[in-house]
C-alpha cells in the first residue's frame, strides 16, 4: 500500500471539520469525545488550518488563554502541510518530517477529503515489514 488511497480505504473515515470561528472548548470537546488528535479549519470547503493537541498545549493553554472564549482561528496552524490521495505514503511521510507535524489533511479539488495521522501511515510501514519477514521465514525454512 504505496498510495494515499490505498490506506484510506482500509479505514473508516474520521474528519470532524471546524471553521475557525469555533471557540477552542467546543472544539477540545469534540477531539476528546472522537480521540482524534487534531482537527481541520475550514472556511467555505476551503482548508485555511489545523488544530492539534499541540496547538492546545502550545497557544492556549501554556499561555493561558480561556478556551471558551479563544476561537480556533487566533490558535490553529495557519496553511498546514497537506497531500492528494494519489500521493505516494513515502513522499507523505516526508513532507510531515519535513516540517515536524503528525497529522496530514488529504484534499481532493481543494477539499478536505480526510486526514491521516503519522501513526495511520506507519502502522502501514510496520505491516508491511512483518509480511516481509513472514515470507523471508518461509522462504529461508523451504516452506513457501
Amino acid at each position: 500500500m504505496g498510495i494515499l488511497s490505498q490506506i484510506l480505504q482500509t479505514r473508516s473515515r474520521v474528519l470532524f471539520i471546524q471553521e475557525p470561528h469555533q471557540n477552542v472548548s467546543a472544539v477540545v470537546a469534540i477531539m476528546a469525545e472522537q480521540q482524534i488528535g487534531a482537527i481541520p479549519v475550514c472556511e467555505a470547503e476551503r482548508l485555511v488550518g489545523i488544530f492539534s493537541e499541540r496547538d492546545f498545549l502550545r497557544r492556549v493553554a501554556a499561555v493561558g488563554l480561556d478556551p471558551a472564549k479563544t476561537p480556533l482561528g487566533e490558535v490553529m496552524t495557519p496553511d498546514p502541510v497537506t497531500a492528494a490521495p494519489d500521493e505516494d505514503r513515502l513522499v507523505a511521510i516526508g513532507k510531515m518530517q519535513a516540517v515536524g507535524c503528525r497529522h496530514l489533511p488529504i484534499l481532493v479539488n481543494g477539499t478536505v477529503l480526510d486526514m491521516l495521522s503519522m501513526r495511520d501511515l506507519l502502522f502501514v510501514e510496520i505491516e508491511e515489514r512483518v509480511a516481509e519477514v513472514a515470507q523471508l521465514r518461509q522462504y529461508i525454512s523451504g516452506s513457501y
